[in-house]
């Protein structure tokens, strides 16, 4: 009995066992190391350990399948083929394997073996039966039979846009401009997602109808100043009066290709990443120029926080390619996460001089030296983003917003103040930015009823928000309205229990309103909370002689406390 692909990629999350393996007790180490390789998706580790398993039990499908999923995440599918041959010969029937199957088979061009094993029972699922089957017939030249295969699979309940998108790459492919368009303009009675690679195919069907245009006209719709470098070259070429050739996909191999990573697109929001990792490889394996096929195998392994294969797969992106900043940008981000820090940097100091007109690559530079607490360094790289950028638009409120936190941290208020003035009139009700203003005027005591009807206009947009919650509190608090501020402090300590600033300032408001035991309570508790050592100092004192013997030290006036709770 067939199993389902998304059991097979839930079994190696330990959640579905695939079978039970008869393990001697000599090889019980490996198993358990691949298993426990396998649920943290510790590919090389489980691919190893699976091999070894199966020198001492060759015929078990639970090993044979595990160890063709372990390969085929690692993009290693000609290592997992002659596994799934094993597993032919043996008789043991997996979807897995049929994907690995149907790969080889396109890959040598073996069109004729697709059909025949699909006729066979052969099965990977319904849309991608369906769709390599049209596929494998026009790469024997059977167009009418492809063009059926196709409208059969659109003619299936919620497949519609799938067959139609592939049938008109495949008239593409033959020349049939015209009818591509059809399909492309929404002519044919179905109407396609306007994806990045539906844009460009269409854009390309345009230019070979000598209708560049109409495909500048349809760029600009879909990307407007979104824009990547590899569309602004596209349009420039448009501009130019040049006929881009179709090469969105141009055989029935790509064909294939295009099926795997659009499942992968598909099933993503949905599915496991392992799950679909393992189409997005076979993608690869059919074109290795799928970079959007390699971008999303890496961002995957990053999101399984597997940052050295997402490295790896990252660097499959040529220099030359028109996306090699955007993979620089992920390789840069799976360093970071890996705690290779540095090196994070400096991939991204190299990327911002070999572009230095993307403005992205100086915003996520200003972003990782923030994070470092580099906040002068930061400030540079966003300056030259904001350069960049020209005339503030209302998308670039939150680059306004990063440099002014950088210069309030550097201690530059009056600039930090301008900029986060600049995001607000950019983005009026933005909470983050009317909670960081807010309750950056209330730490210096100033403009406090602006600063309250900031913060309640965040809370009112995010309440279920610790730190904003916390500045709705504090604000109230330094107004002096200490009864009021107990509620929304309460409800911050209720959303971050375990913030140490959240307790001290609950701690605070307690004292306020006379209610002593309980605010040395929540100071103790933010004490054992690990908070910044100036902090904890202040904490403690409070402790030993009492808030408002800490804020007489401090120059401060003494709290009037508001009622007793004996």
């Amino acid at each position: 009995m067939k199993r389902s692909l998304r059991i097979l990629a839930l079994s190696t999350l330990g959640l579905v066992p695939v079978s039970t393996p008869v393990v001697a007790e000599g090889v019980a180490g490996n198993y358990l190391a691949a298993r426990h390789a396998s649920i943290f998706s510790d590919y090389s580790e489980a691919a190893m350990y699976y091999t070894r398993l199966l020198a001492a039990d060759p015929s078990n499908p639970g090993l044979l399948e595990n160890a063709v999923m372990s390969y085929v995440a690692l993009g290693k599918i000609e290592t997992a083929l002659p596994i799934v041959r094993q597993m032919q010969n043996k008789g043991i029937d997996a979807q897995i394997a049929s994907m690995v199957l149907v790969a080889d088979q396109f890959k040598r061009e073996a069109f004729d073996e697709v059909l025949a094993d699909l006729g066979a029972g052969g099965t990977v699922g319904p849309l991608v039966d369906g769709l390599v089957r049209a596929w494998a017939q026009l790469g024997l030249g059977h167009m009418s039979e492809a063009l059926d295969a196709f409208d059969a699979v659109a003619a299936s309940p919620g497949l519609e846009a799938f067959g139609a998108y592939h049938k008109a790459l495949a008239l593409a492919v033959v020349g049939d401009f015209e009818g591509a368009d059809k399909i492309f303009s929404g002519k044919e009675n179905v109407v396609l997602q306007a994806t990045r690679r539906g844009v460009i195919a269409h854009a390309e069907v345009l230019s070979q109808l000598e209708r560049n245009p109409a495909a500048i006209e349809l760029m600009d719709a879909a990307f407007g100043d979104a824009a990547d470098p590899g569309v602004v070259a596209l349009r420039a070429r448009l501009e130019a009066g040049d006929m881009l050739p179709f090469a969105s996909v141009r055989s029935a191999t790509e064909g294939a290709a295009e099926v795997f990573y659009g499942v992968a697109g598909a099933v993503s929001s949905e599915a496991s990443e392992g799950y679909t990792l393992l189409y997005s490889r076979i993608s690869e394996y059919l074109r290795a120029d799928n970079i959007d096929a390699i971008l999303l195998s890496a961002g995957l392994l990053e999101a399984m926080e597997r940052y050295d294969l997402a490295t790896e797969t990252y660097n499959k992106v040529p220099r030359d390619s028109d996306a090699f900043h955007a993979a620089e940008l992920g390789r840069a981000e799976a360093l970071r996460k890996s705690g290779k820090v540095e090196a994070s940097v400096e991939v991204l100091n190299q990327l911002a001089k070999a572009y230095p007109d993307l403005p992205v690559i100086q915003i996520t530079l200003g972003d990782t030296l923030r994070g470092l607490e580099r906040y002068a360094d930061a400030v540079t790289a966003y300056d030259r983003a904001i350069e960049i950028l020209g005339e503030p638009q209302p998308s670039q409120w939150f680059v306004y917003y990063t440099r002014g936190i950088a210069y309030e941290r550097t201690k530059r208020w009056a600039k930090a103040e301008t900029d986060l003035r600049m995001a607000l009139t950019l983005n009026p009700d933005q909470p983050q930015v009317l909670n960081y203003l807010g309750y950056s005027f209330v730490e210096q005591g100033t403009n406090l009823d602006e600063a309250l009807g900031m913060i309640e206009r965040a809370v009112a947009a995010r309440p279920d928000d610790g730190y904003i919650t916390d500045s709705l509190g504090w604000v109230l608090f330094r107004l002096g309205r200490y009864q009021d501020a107990v509620s929304p402090m309460e409800r911050a300590a209720e959303l971050m229990p375990v913030d140490p600033v959240v307790n001290d300032h609950l701690g605070d408001v307690y004292w306020a309103v006379g209610r002593s035991l309980e605010a040395q309570f929540q100071w103790r508790r933010a004490l054992s909370f690990d908070p910044e050592e100036k902090d904890a100092t202040r904490i403690r004192r409070k402790l030993e002689v009492g808030l408002n013997a800490v804020l007489k030290e401090e120059g401060a006036d003494p709290i009037a406390v508001s009622s007793s709770d004996g």
